[in-house]
């Protein structure tokens, strides 16, 4: 009975170091996201690459257009998170592989 017991105790407080650990490192994820998006992004002067073909170079164009750190790709039908991130850019394209959007996020 003494050991049932300990054994609910250990498991009980690993739980909770582990649910707190858990805690520990989305913080430490959300500083590190602040830390290295310096750069916001700004959809306007994206605009001016709907219709073009997207490519490396046009990837890169982008990016330097809008000030964003990082850029996403959307294919049709992609399924994608939800987060947001002011630092990357997100550029949807059609199945002729043409810029459709250019959005922050």
């Amino acid at each position: 009975m003494a050991e049932r017991r300990l054994a609910s105790a250990v498991a009980a407080a690993l739980v909770g170091v582990l649910a707190l650990g858990g805690c520990a490192s989305m913080d430490n994820a959300d500083q590190e996201i602040r830390r290295s998006s310096g750069n916001l992004c700004r959809a306007e002067p994206g605009q001016r690459f709907l219709g073009q073909r997207n490519s490396a170079e046009t990837g890169t164009a982008v990016l330097a257009a809008t000030g964003a750190s990082s850029l996403r790709w959307l294919a049709p039908g992609t399924i994608v998170t939800t987060e947001f991130a002011p630092d990357r850019v997100t550029v949807t394209y059609d199945e002729e592989f043409r810029i459709m959007q250019v959005s922050c996020g």
